[in-house]
């Protein structure tokens, strides 16, 4: 028995030394990194031709903007890169999608998530050497809750499109009717919004020759002179909220497009839903 007890002792301490050698001064015992499964169906269109196919998606943390890049996504980057600097006549779009458990995520001024996500590739292309005026983003919710399929990439041709492209960009940005109940002039701004405003009141404190105009937009339900009538209101509402902030009302502009440019079809509740918005443009005086 004593040596059996003996011989366990001596075990023990040859699986302790190495242990100690392995995870101590090899440091070759961290926690295991998840396989980074991706499937490699990403395409870059270009209006119906496939320009690019067979890359692997983009994937990102869980509530995170900042997409994990792997060898293959860099290439997929400068790919579509050199596309675009062949092809001066082209833009892109870039729709980010998110789930429903990050609907409510902030993401400073971008009203959500796939927004900000889109734009994080936005910011390679621009270090590509893309200029940020030829990428508009989109965004789509998730409905898997899976998050396979993040970021689709998309080609037109300037000045052809069935809808509007939204730029996301300070100085021309949008935020849906989130802000305002279906049917409704009421502007109850949500916290990217509201982020968003004070960002614009300190940049046209800062910068005495900038003006602000801000557009109504509508669905097409109802008549076009009822939504002409609530795309303005709901400008002018939100007009109230920022001279509220501060900026002084001669220095901003109202108007209304009501339902005459889309940014989606206006067959589904989605689509719809992204058509009502108020859009921020900001520009300096000649």
């Amino acid at each position: 028995m004593r040596a059996l007890l003996l011989f366990l002792l001596f075990l023990a301490f040859l699986l302790l030394g190495r242990w100690y050698f392995v995870c101590q001064v090899r440091q070759m015992c961290g926690p295991e990194t998840p396989e980074d499964v991706r499937l490699n169906t990403l395409l870059f269109r270009d209006g119906d031709t496939i320009v690019l196919r067979g890359y692997d998606h983009f994937a990102f943390d869980s509530a995170s903007v900042s997409p994990r890049l792997n060898e293959n996504n860099q290439v997929f980057l400068d790919s579509v890169a050199t596309y675009l600097l062949t092809k001066p006549t082209k833009n892109l779009t870039i729709t980010g999608r998110y789930t429903t458990a990050e609907n409510d995520i902030e993401v400073g001024f971008y009203e959500n998530i796939g927004v900000a996500r889109a734009a994080a590739l936005r910011q390679e292309l621009m270090r590509r050497g893309i200029n940020e005026d030829r990428i508009s983003l989109d965004y789509q919710l998730d409905q898997t809750g899976a998050l396979r399929r993040p970021v689709a990439f998309d080609g037109f041709l300037r000045n052809d499109s069935d809808y509007e492209k939204q730029a996301f960009t300070f100085t021309n940005m949008s935020f849906t009717d989130a802000n305002f109940e279906f049917g409704s002039a009421e502007f109850r701004p949500g916290e990217s919004c509201i982020y968003y405003m004070d960002s614009v009141n300190t940049y046209m404190s800062l910068n005495p020759d900038s003006r602000l105009t801000i557009v109504g937009h509508t669905d097409s339900i109802d008549t076009d002179k009822f939504n002409y009538r609530l795309g303005l209101d709901r400008a002018e509402n939100t007009k109230k909220y920022m001279e509220e902030l501060g900026v002084n009302a001669s220095r901003i502009d109202v108007a209304s497009e009501g339902e005459s440019k889309p940014v989606a079809p206006n067959r589904t509740d989605e689509g719809r839903q992204k058509n009502r918005r108020v859009e921020f443009i900001i520009q300096e005086e000649s």
